[in-house]
């Protein structure tokens, strides 16, 4: 339609823009001051995101939150469709978390400092000496009911498909034997798909699966967490897209 396309790039798109800089520069600010806790400081990009998503006429339903246990420390892993999936979780995930991030997104301007004062973890997946450094940083912050939350395919999806699962969040899985939560979202891809020039009103669902304890902190375990952890992102999904 003539006019949401108008509205998406003459009100919306801008709207992000200015909201995404604000957001920034408030962590930033009370990054600073020092005195603000890590969850006082995540309000800042929850009240983003779920700006975000409202402005979008998109709607999150949020399922699972029975699967998460107060104080107990997760790795969550999700498949990623879109932009949206971020919003998603950052606007209704119900934990304290930090992201594991690419390198790349540290170069943005305000939002990777944001970032990186909100305690995120930046991967440089083309040095694996450092890329293992930035792993034993996450590790570190597993504890006391702070998660860490990781798109294991590493990248979103260009066809609606999920991709393979890379090791990274199992390693660290089992290298604690931390729970993972598997987690499920549908809509994302319809709503903003990789590539499209406009967002599409709807519905995203975000479901958490039951959490799936390492076996044990062998290669094998961690590949047999990695497989079972996809599997169960992948069960709700329709089939054009596992």
């Amino acid at each position: 339609m003539p006019f949401w396309r108008l509205y998406v790039w003459v009100i919306w798109f801008p709207l992000c823009l200015v909201l995404t800089a604000i957001t920034a520069i408030t962590v930033i600010i009370m990054s600073w001051m020092r005195f603000f806790s890590h969850k006082t400081m995540s309000y800042a990009p929850r009240i983003w995101a779920k700006l975000i998503c409202w402005t979008a006429f998109v709607y999150v339903k949020f399922e699972g939150k029975e699967n998460i246990k107060k104080g107990q420390s997760y790795v969550i892993a999700s498949n990623h469709q879109s932009a949206f999936d971020i919003w998603a979780i950052y606007g209704w995930l119900p934990v304290t978390f930090s992201w594991i991030m690419k390198k790349e997104l540290r170069k943005m301007p305000f939002v990777g400092l944001a970032c990186e004062r909100l305690g995120d973890i930046f991967i440089d997946r083309s040095n694996p000496k450092a890329a293992k450094k930035s792993l034993e940083e996450a590790e570190a912050k597993l504890h006391d009911g702070h998660c860490i939350v990781i798109f294991p395919e590493g990248t979103r999806t260009k066809t609606g498909k999920v991709g393979n699962f890379k090791r990274g969040a199992f390693s660290i899985a089992t290298d604690l034997n931390l729970p993972v939560l598997p987690t499920t979202i549908k809509g994302s891809y319809e709503r903003f798909a990789c590539g499209g020039y406009s967002i599409n009103p709807g519905k995203i669902t975000v479901i958490i699966h039951e959490p799936i304890t390492p076996e044990g902190n062998t290669e094998q375990d961690m590949r047999a967490l990695s497989q079972k952890t996809r599997d169960a992102v992948v069960s709700l999904l329709p089939d054009n897209m596992k």
